[in-house]
């Protein structure tokens, strides 16, 4: 008799394990508190590594014709100085691909396709579970229950899995809150044929400006500001223009170029690393174990590496408590690094003191950029 996985979150972490555990030979079942999939959302940059997990769950292709490649990465001061530009063609000659970004609905329609959506349950919202030697049982809002062999938590950052094995596990807030949008926008200086796009850095504040594909860009605003200070629909654009106002000049154009409806605002927030993750049959992947601050970019690729080495442990082994202890040592030592590095780059991107920043500017000037691309090699020259 196939084993069997019971997958909670059908995000991109969630999608990719039960791909890979399908492909394996599981039974697996995914739930999600959601009514539906939409269309909102944001872009997600896929560095290397990223893209190799993507091959492995066998959608790199279709992620590339989706998507645009980055092919230009500048990080500019906010009235438009270079500060320093990634060599993203000899990084792709390096790591065998180009860095992709996509619309994060489009790559999670892309893994949706490749589970075949059989076993996909949504407005199924988890209350808890309860496990023996024997089996593990998801216990649902709704009062239904759910045996498995094993419980995987991929439901974000406000997991109801982690809130059930971990107690007094709070939010730390980043000190900034961002404003997202997509639209569509051409920029002779940002050509849709090279792809990619640049950051501007200003003062507690900072904004990336990348091609979507298909036409699209994808922009964000990080200001900082005081936690839970609600910017509302209606305003949003008004209060960026306002952030932004004087910048280089791609960047005000672009945000007029959004629709009011299309802009998001959240704050940003990441959680303590965790030494362990999970219990028994139970664990957690992606964001529902090692939430990140965004700036590494690699929130996505993260859960997506978690995902083929749990299913790859427990794939080759017969108990699952050990699996899953083996699949964490694995993995936590570098996800735990992740959370810090990003962390501490965004107390460096996010400086607001003009003598730090121009201590940062010479500094970053100085370097030459193919060491500045070495230093980001643990991050995107890793292959699960």
């Amino acid at each position: 008799m196939n084993r069997k996985a019971i997958v909670v979150g059908a995000g991109l972490g969630g999608l990719s394990v039960a791909i890979q555990l399908k492909n394996k030979g599981w039974q697996v079942e995914v739930f999600d508190k959601a009514t539906s999939f939409k269309s909102m959302g944001a872009g997600i940059v896929l560095a290397a590594n990223g893209m190799k997990a993507l091959e492995r769950l066998g959608v790199a292709g279709e992620v590339k014709i989706s998507g645009k490649k980055v092919g230009k990465a500048e990080i500019r001061t906010w009235d438009g100085k270079i500060l320093f530009q990634l060599p993203t063609k000899e990084m792709a000659e390096r790591y065998g691909t180009y860095s992709y970004l996509i619309h994060r609905a489009s790559l999670q329609e892309i893994l949706l396709d490749k589970f075949d959506g059989a076993g996909l349950h949504l407005q199924k919202g988890v209350s808890g579970f309860l496990q023996d030697e024997s089996k593990v049982t998801a216990l649902f809002t709704d009062g239904s229950q759910v045996e498995g062999d094993v419980l995987i938590g991929a439901d974000g950052i406000h997991s109801a899995i982690r809130a059930n094995l971990i107690l007094n596990d709070k939010l730390r807030y980043a000190g900034f809150t961002a404003l997202r949008g997509i639209c569509s926008f051409k920029d002779e200086g940002y050509g849709l044929k090279s792809g990619g796009g640049f950051e501007a850095w200003g003062p507690g504040k900072r904004f990336g400006f990348s091609h979507l594909g298909q036409d699209r860009i994808f922009w964000f605003a990080a200001i900082n500001a005081p936690e839970g200070k609600e910017i509302p629909f209606g305003s949003r654009k008004q209060a960026a223009l306002h952030h932004l106002k004087g910048w280089y000049p791609p960047i005000e154009a672009v945000i007029q170029a959004t629709a009011e409806e299309a802009i998001l605002h959240h704050d940003i927030f990441d959680r303590k690393p965790l030494s362990q993750w999970g219990s028994g049959r139970v664990t957690l992947l992606g964001d529902a174990a090692h939430p990140m601050l965004p700036n590494l970019g690699q929130g996505g690729a993260q859960a997506m590496e978690d995902a083929i080495v749990l299913a790859d442990c427990l794939s080759n082994s017969k108990d699952m408590a050990e699996a899953i202890f083996k699949y964490e040592r694995e993995r936590i030592r570098r996800t735990t690094k992740m959370v810090h590095h990003s962390r501490k780059m965004a107390r460096m991107m996010q400086l607001e003191n003009r003598v730090a920043i121009g201590f940062r500017n010479l500094m970053l000037q100085a370097v030459p950029s193919d060491i500045l691309a070495s230093r980001l090699h643990w991050v995107v020259g890793h292959e699960v």
